[in-house]
């Protein structure tokens, strides 16, 4: 006598393929908030600020991606979008040139007109050393956070429940998280809002998160350079300051250019230069919806 089919359990991710996507979520958001509860306190501790905000946003989104990843799906960590390729390469040049390009213009174009002004800092030094060192902290902080604002969670979350019911509400929450830093303000969370946005629209266009690291990398370490505040932090890397002679409503107040309506501009100027430089889509190991034909960017 042939036996029925066993009965789904509905308490099991099998059964219930809404609670197995709560329960990855909900996994790799514990993960995150419980790598930077313990993790930043004590890189603060011992090696400062920078490390801290830094390497710690980094491995905090190298331990939720891993982890989350590998209980669930026992995938390797790359089918995030880290693959090491000839394309990979391209995408992560093309995105510090979009990022740290906008920026430039950003800066360049108030000191043209005589409403920015490039000022010495008092008491100040400058080496190369230093140099290197804000560029590679800058950069491991902008892999972390893609790492975790478009890493596994987000690109899980495309493909149960779309791009576009994805990108929007992960955008507000990155915006959402900046709330916290110094002197923030609402014009700024709207800007960082957008930003999220657009980081969003550069995996859907590239399907890794090179283009994304890139354009995140390029903009928050071209910022700090210009001698202006990058998201209400002070990080002295040159020996010069930017002075504003426009109102904080453009130039952002302390809390820096991405307080302004100039950045407004300049990053809705980008979500339209993302559809036309040439991003050669890879194919998405988790996200894969993103790989069929009429969903190509």
């Amino acid at each position: 006598m042939t036996q029925p089919p066993p009965t789904p359990n509905p308490l099991s991710p099998a059964g219930n393929p809404t609670l197995g996507i709560v329960l990855r979520i909900a996994f790799f958001i514990l993960t995150v908030f419980v790598a930077v509860r313990f993790l930043v306190p004590f890189l603060y501790l011992f090696f400062g600020l920078q490390i801290a905000g830094t390497i710690g946003l980094a491995a905090a989104g190298l331990a939720a991606n891993l982890l989350t990843m590998a209980i669930f799906d026992r995938r390797p960590f790359v089918d995030i979008g880290l693959r090491l390729t000839g394309v990979s390469a391209w995408h992560l040049i093309l995105g510090i040139s979009l990022g740290g390009g906008a920026a430039s213009l950003l800066l360049l174009a108030p000191l043209l007109a005589g409403t920015g002004h490039l000022e010495l800092r008092p008491h100040s030094e400058f080496t190369w050393l230093s140099l290197a060192f804000f560029l590679i902290t800058i950069f491991f902080a902008a892999a972390g956070e893609e790492m975790i604002f478009r890493g596994y969670a987000f690109q899980f979350l495309i493909e149960k429940i779309g791009p576009f019911a994805t990108v929007l509400p992960i955008g507000v929450i990155f915006g959402l998280v900046h709330t916290s830093n110094p002197n923030a303000s609402r014009l700024g969370v709207l800007n960082t809002v957008l930003w999220g946005v657009l980081l969003g629209c550069a995996f859907l266009r590239s399907r890794d998160l090179w283009l994304p690291i890139g354009m995140h990398f390029g903009w928050n370490a071209v910022l700090p350079l210009f001698g202006v505040n990058l998201s209400g932090l002070t990080i002295e890397v040159t020996r010069y300051f930017y002075k504003w002679d426009l109102s904080s409503l453009w130039s952002g107040g302390a809390y820096g250019p991405e307080g302004g309506l100039l950045t407004t501009i300049f990053a809705a100027a980008l979500l339209l230069a993302l559809y036309r430089v040439p991003v050669r889509p890879q194919q998405a190991a988790i996200a894969k919806s993103l790989n069929e034909p009429d969903l190509e960017a």
